[in-house]
């Protein structure tokens, strides 16, 4: 039998039996519950009533937060390189970033910034990509930048991104690489570090 006891500290209210609720109404109409297990349920709370600190939660138990776009980790690597080819198969410039996943869903933005492309005379062409392990992830044949020198030598800095989906929880590394289409230019960098940046964005 559930009961309602009082004593000069406490009052008192039971819900006999297992899986019984405590249950407040107001003109009839259940406002708040308290379960067997000890959950309360309130039809409302008023958050300008709330002081002091709230117990901790696990953030599983949020529910109707936005989904995706979040930030989850960010890797970089800081370098200094100047390499030169005449090779048109594209080639590392001898760094890379790696960042393992965790989820397939996320997507993971890497981003190159820094260093100077430079061609030493009119017609030479320089295209630049980031490379997935062995994977080249931009286009087939143009890569992710192009620089052009039409008369004479040129120097123009480097700034490319992509956003990619490996699918995978396994480390995954980036990696730029550069070529060359007509004749010798180099990937350099001279008072001033480059970067290459990886962040996984949640699905």
């Amino acid at each position: 039998m559930s009961t309602v006891k009082s004593n000069a500290d406490h009052l008192t209210l039971n819900a006999d039996g297992a899986s019984k609720d405590i249950k407040f109404q107001a003109n009839g109409v259940e406002k708040a519950s308290i379960s067997s297990t000890g959950a309360f349920t309130s039809t409302s709370i008023d958050a300008t009533k709330l002081t002091g600190n709230l117990p901790a939660i696990s953030g599983a138990s949020l529910t109707n937060l936005p989904g995706g776009g979040k930030v989850l980790q960010v890797v970089q690597t800081v370098f200094k390189a100047d390499i030169r080819t005449t090779s048109n198969a594209y080639q590392s410039v001898g760094y890379s970033v790696t960042i393992t996943p965790t989820s397939t869903s996320s997507k993971i933005l890497v981003r190159v910034s820094g260093g100077d492309g430079y061609t030493g005379s009119s017609g030479r062409q320089m295209y630049s990509t980031i490379y997935r392990g062995a994977t080249q992830l931009g286009h087939v044949n143009g890569g992710m930048e192009r620089m052009y020198s039409e008369t004479g030598a040129i120097v123009a800095p480097h700034s490319y991104e992509f956003l990619d989906s490996p699918a995978t929880t396994s480390a995954t590394t980036y990696t730029p690489y550069f070529k060359s289409v007509t004749s010798e230019v180099a990937f350099s960098l001279d008072a001033s570090d480059a970067t290459i940046t990886v962040m996984e964005i949640g699905a």
